[in-house]
């Protein structure tokens, strides 16, 4: 399937950018930029292998946010604008250089949401977020399979609650033992018994 970069939005003469003067439907538009930006598959790989570091998340989303402020800033955007601002962002954040045109889809899919937010048409949008958080979900799932896999002989708890519990029971009774060694018995006249070593 070929998608054509050409394809674009434009401001109306008395509009200076393509921001929705209607708060409601500038959200929706916003919630479709991320939901497209969260759908390019070689930007999820690059924030699930952290190659833009411990902030790769929150990089997903500044893209996100530099993509939205083009249409509140321009009176034209068009597809190729949107693909540019996507490579350039993946190559100064993550260090990537996409050449497989993975981005052309998304943009172009942004600007048809554009066109559809327009039109008070919410369809796509709704769509997009119902994958969205069934993939989420599964994400999660999949994460605890992980977790209880780890650890056969117990499937109600992780291995590593388990190593958590065993180090406080272990530093709770060496502190125990520490303190029969130092702190000597006292008798009712102020003698210090002798203890013997072994059984107590």
């Amino acid at each position: 399937m070929e998608f054509d970069e050409t394809i674009y939005v434009e401001a109306g003469d008395e509009c200076t950018n393509l921001a929705f003067t209607n708060e409601k439907q500038q959200a929706r538009f916003e919630l479709a930029v991320s939901m497209m930006v969260y759908k390019w598959d070689d930007l999820e790989t690059a924030v699930d292998n952290g190659w833009g570091g411990p902030d790769s998340a929150a990089k997903r989303d500044w893209i996100t946010a530099i993509i939205i402020d083009l249409f509140k800033t321009q009176k034209v955007v068009d597809a190729a604008l949107i693909e540019e601002t996507m490579l350039y962002a993946m190559m100064d954040e993550f260090d990537t250089n996409v050449e497989d045109e993975s981005a052309l889809p998304i943009a172009v899919g942004i600007i048809n949401l554009y066109k559809e937010c327009a039109a008070h048409n919410y369809d796509t949008l709704e769509g997009l977020y119902l994958k969205w958080e069934e993939k989420q979900r599964n994400k999660t799932h999949h994460v605890k399979h992980i977790h209880v896999e780890e650890d056969p002989m117990n499937p109600d708890s992780c291995v590593e609650e388990e190593d958590e519990e065993v180090e406080l029971v272990e530093d709770h009774t060496e502190t125990q033992e520490d303190q029969s060694k130092t702190e000597p018995i006292v008798d009712d006249d102020g003698f210090e018994l002798v203890q013997k070593k072994g059984k107590r």
